[in-house]
C-alpha cells in the first residue's frame, strides 16, 4: 500500500466516525433510548402500537410525519384537547427531537391488520361522504386528503383501522374546535351525530 493512500483512508474513517457520532452519542445508546420510550408508550398504545382501549389511538402503520407532528404538538402544548392535556403533555415533555423521530419511525413501520367490516347500513351512509362529501353542507370528501383507502400521506393521518370510538371522538372535538385545527373544524362542522358515528365505523373497518 502506498504512503499516499494511508492519509486518504484515515480521512474516510474519520468522516464515517463523525457521521456515526453526529448526535454526540453512540448508535446503540440512541437505540436504547428509543427502545425505552417505546416501552413507555406501550403501556397505553401496545408494544406494536395496536392499542386495545379506544381511549388510546392505534399508532401502528400511522404516517411517521403525522406522528412526529403530534408529538411535537404535545410537547409544546399546541395540541390541547382533553386527552392530550391529560395523557400526552407529560409523556412528551422529556422527548427531544431525535426521540420523537425515532418513535414516529418505529410505530409507522409496525404492521396493522385489517379492520372488522362495518355495519352495512352505516357503511351506506358513510361511503358517499368519504368519497363525495356533502356539497349542500360544505362537507368535503374525506378521500381528497386521506387517500382512496384512508391511508393518509405525510402530515395527513391514516384513518383506516383506527378505533371507531376514537375516530368519532376526534371528529366531535374538531367540530367543537376543542381540538384546534381550522381545516378539520370546517370539515366536521356540519356533520350530524349519525354521520360521525357512521364515518367512524366505516373508517375503522377499512
Amino acid at each position: 500500500m502506498s504512503t499516499t493512500a494511508i492519509p486518504a483512508m484515515l480521512a474516510v474513517a474519520l468522516t464515517l466516525g463523525l457521521a456515526a457520532c453526529g448526535s454526540g452519542r453512540p448508535e446503540t445508546a440512541r437505540q436504547a433510548d428509543i427502545d425505552g420510550n417505546v416501552h413507555l408508550c406501550s403501556s397505553c398504545h401496545g408494544i406494536t402500537g395496536r392499542s386495545v382501549s379506544p381511549n388510546f389511538p392505534v399508532l401502528a402503520g400511522q404516517q411517521a410525519e403525522y406522528l412526529s407532528a403530534q408529538l411535537h404538538a404535545f410537547r409544546d402544548h399546541s395540541r390541547a384537547d382533553p386527552h392530550a392535556h391529560t395523557y400526552m403533555w407529560g409523556m412528551a415533555a422529556h422527548l427531544d427531537d431525535t426521540a420523537i423521530d425515532g418513535l414516529a419511525a418505529y410505530f409507522a413501520r409496525q404492521p396493522l391488520g385489517p379492520g372488522a367490516p362495518a355495519d352495512a347500513d352505516k357503511a351506506a351512509v358513510a361511503q358517499p361522504i368519504f368519497t363525495l362529501g356533502i356539497d349542500s353542507r360544505n362537507v368535503p370528501a374525506c378521500i381528497a386528503c386521506h387517500g382512496d383507502k384512508a391511508e393518509g400521506q405525510g402530515a395527513i393521518p391514516r384513518l383506516a383501522g383506527q378505533h371507531r370510538d376514537y375516530l368519532a371522538e376526534q371528529l366531535r372535538l374538531f367540530r367543537s374546535n376543542s381540538r384546534a385545527n381550522e381545516t378539520m373544524h370546517e370539515n366536521a362542522l356540519n356533520l350530524t351525530e349519525p354521520e360521525i358515528d357512521a364515518l367512524a365505523e366505516y373508517l375503522a373497518g377499512l
